[in-house]
């Protein structure tokens, strides 16, 4: 009999899925080559050609950038460091400048967070909710005004909640 709460994470072979674990990929890790990336791929069940995995880049805008350390790695929109464990400074401040105007209640709800916005709102929040490697975030479902933020557990939806409520009161 298996254990379901190790279960890994089942991804569809689409080139939809390749992209975003390609952007997980450079998000959380520091990636000099593309042959670097190609062996992280492989080793989640993912093979592609160097050809493939150049145009997948130029699609998600990755690009080589010079780390606070020196090294060149690749990166995504403006995550230009390592980012393993959390979000870093910069991206809690882009978090709180599109939070902060568009979030108007955040309530944990056992692993989901509420968050609600004003009409329309909501698919924008979910998805820079969703860019951000956010220890325990799963992942988010937008409505029109209403975003469900989903959790690993309760107790981390409690954090987030209040952390999201936080952040998004900067402003």
């Amino acid at each position: 009999m298996t254990d379901s709460t190790n279960t890994p994470l089942r991804r569809p072979a689409t080139r939809a899925a390749r992209l975003s674990v390609i952007e997980e990929i450079l998000l959380n890790h520091v990636i000099t080559s593309q042959s670097q990336l190609s062996g992280i791929l492989s080793d989640e069940g993912i093979d592609v050609t160097q050809a493939t995995l150049s145009r997948d880049l130029d699609e998600i805008n990755a690009m080589k950038t010079r780390l606070s350390d020196g090294t060149i790695a690749y990166t995504v929109g403006d995550h230009a460091v390592h980012q393993a464990a959390g979000i870093g400074e910069k991206a809690e401040q882009q978090l709180a400048k599109v939070l902060g105007g568009l979030v108007t209640s955040v309530a944990p709800a056992r692993n989901l967070i509420v968050v609600h916005t004003p009409s329309g709102a909501a698919q924008y929040v979910a998805s820079v909710i969703d860019k951000q490697p956010i220890d325990g975030v799963l992942g988010t479902i937008a409505g029109d005004d209403t975003v469900m933020v989903i959790c690993d557990e309760d107790d981390t939806a409690a954090a987030r909640a209040k952390w999201l409520l936080s952040i998004a009161s900067k402003n």
